[in-house]
């Protein structure tokens, strides 16, 4: 496990709520995760990244915290964590956990406080105001159910801060003692044994009249002083920023290496959809363009999907709704700037599409992050509530609750997925486990190549493309080794022309398939791509 494990590292995204059940009381937890830490390892993946376990009225499913410092009684104990974090480092998996700083519920003790009397000592903990006419450039982010970022306190008279939920109080990172608070939070978890945090929302920290209060600089100059303490008592931890920004704004939370690890690379994800609908490379090109360089120490973080909507807020307008009416024509499949579902019905089940999505997730520059349940092409629940549609029960198998829980389904959290295409009778991991032609079993394998290869993990980035823009072609290089990855995006057949007189003499192996393709005469070097086919070619 060396200090940049990140760099090389496939993680996996983990809602404990959902993955396993062990106590039969519908809802998922420590000890059940526990009893699955060998399939994460046959997987494949380096790090886990569990969602928030922390004691909450789960208003928002946990992004809510009454309480830092404990486990809700529905996940165990800490000590339950304790083991389940042992149990997978014993296996060389790492474990990471949200960190929650910009807000608390209005339900703890600190807002409880704070709200009791303008003279309480834990008043300026939060942003208090005698108006809502402050920091009017500021966009509200849950523009389905928040009309202000100012919600009115009855019983002091006045407005308090917040930039999600009425029920999500925003931190005042103005006063010193909530600075100090949360390096005291992470020192508790990081001394349990965490590999690291990924943080969330943290452009919003800091609020400063006319601006938008996003990625303000002192905003910025905190995060360094975080980072600065990891270093000093914690080697070999790893922040990840959840800054969902544009590519040159998230380059920022990197600083020259002295701020957050890794980041998001939000304005990737949504593209990658564009340009496969479209079978046009055109959107994936600008963007990367786009994208700046990073510190030598520092790494994006890809994705396809996650726990929250598809977000369309780092596009277009017109590619807002041009993502809205190719993969969310209903408005229940429709949430804020956002689509509500999984991958798999995103692509419309349609197993090449999913590979080819996977083979460029797991290619591109960045550590993939695989949200849990994709690597079966589990299904949604679009009539569920907020985004608990892609939250739901893990499908182990095709027995009781698709092997989650034993309880009566009506305990269950959220109902399991039986409908025609995505049931768990017909979706679920034991029976992908036994089918070597399965998706589990095919991205298994990716993982497994990429993990052989280090050019995809801290390799160069450049892109080589042919005339036709159906197909998505670029060299990732690292010391010795370069492998040109090439993309149909059509669903049909594609002949592209590259230029690779360098290579001539050389055959050009997948790594995927093996498969040898024909000797590289001359510069021009022709390739006849399948629809939707993709090749790691080593050259």
């Amino acid at each position: 496990m060396t200090d940049d494990w990140y760099k090389h590292a496939v993680f996996y995204e983990l809602y404990p709520r959902a993955f396993c059940d062990s106590n039969g009381d519908g809802k998922g937890d420590f000890q059940g995760i526990l009893s699955k830490v060998d399939y994460l390892a046959e997987l494949g993946v380096d790090c886990v990244w569990l969602l928030p376990y922390y004691p909450s009225p789960l208003f928002d499913d946990g992004y809510d915290i009454a309480d830092y410092y404990h486990i809700h009684p529905d996940f165990g104990s800490v000590e339950d964590l304790k083991r389940l974090i042992d149990a997978l480092h014993e296996r060389g998996i790492h474990v990471i956990a949200d960190l929650v700083m910009n807000h608390t519920s209005d339900q703890h003790p600190w807002f409880v406080e704070s709200r009791s009397s303008i003279d309480n000592p834990k008043r300026d903990w939060y942003v208090w105001s005698d108006t809502k006419d402050r920091y009017q450039d500021v966009r509200i982010i849950f523009i389905d159910t928040e009309e202000s970022n100012w919600a009115y306190d009855e019983s002091t008279g006045q407005y308090y801060w917040h930039r999600f939920y009425s029920q999500q109080p925003d931190l005042n990172f103005d006063n010193p003692e909530v600075q100090q608070e949360m390096l005291k939070i992470m020192d508790f978890w990081l001394e349990l044994g965490l590999d690291g945090f990924r943080a969330d929302a943290v452009p919003y920290l800091f609020e400063r009249e006319n601006t938008i209060c996003e990625n303000l600089p002192e905003t910025h100059d905190f995060l360094k002083e975080i980072r600065r303490h990891m270093n000093t008592k914690w080697h070999g931890k790893v922040l990840l920023a959840e800054a969902n920004q544009w590519p040159e704004e998230t380059r920022e939370y990197f600083g020259d290496g002295d701020e957050f690890h890794m980041g998001f690379h939000f304005p990737i994800m949504p593209r990658l959809f564009m340009s496969l609908k479209k079978a046009d490379r055109t959107s994936i090109v600008d963007i990367m363009e786009r994208t700046p360089e990073i510190p030598h120490s520092c790494q994006w973080c890809v994705f396809l999907r996650n726990h929250d909507e598809l977000t369309l807020e780092m596009v277009t307008p017109e590619e807002r709704d041009y993502m809205w009416e190719q993969y969310a024509p209903e408005d229940r499949m429709r949430l804020n700037l956002g689509i509500r579902r999984r991958l798999a019905p995103l692509l419309d089940n349609d197993r090449r599409r999913i590979e080819l999505m996977n083979a460029l997730l797991f290619s591109l520059p960045g550590s993939p992050i695989i949200y849990y349940g994709d690597e079966i092409g589990m299904g949604d629940n679009i009539w569920l509530n907020d985004r608990d549609g892609v939250r739901i029960p893990m499908q182990w198998n095709s027995g009781h609750n698709a092997g989650f829980s034993d309880a009566d389904p009506e305990k269950l959290k959220a109902p399991v997925i039986d409908d025609d295409r995505f049931s768990y009778q017909k979706v679920n991991v034991e029976a992908q486990r036994h089918d070597p032609d399965s998706l589990f079993n095919k991205i298994r394998h990716m993982i497994a190549v990429r993990r052989q290869h280090p050019v995809f993990g801290a390799g160069e980035f450049e892109f080589n493309l042919p005339d036709n823009k159906a197909v998505l072609a670029y060299w990732r290089a690292y010391q010795r080794e370069k492998v040109l990855v090439v993309v149909n995006l059509s669903d049909e057949e594609q002949t592209a022309v590259f230029r690779l007189g360098l290579f001539s003499g050389h055959e050009p192996v997948d790594l995927l398939s093996e498969q040898r393709l024909p000797e590289i005469v001359g510069r021009h070097y022709e390739i006849i791509l399948q629809p939707c086919a993709y090749f790691w070619l080593a050259v």
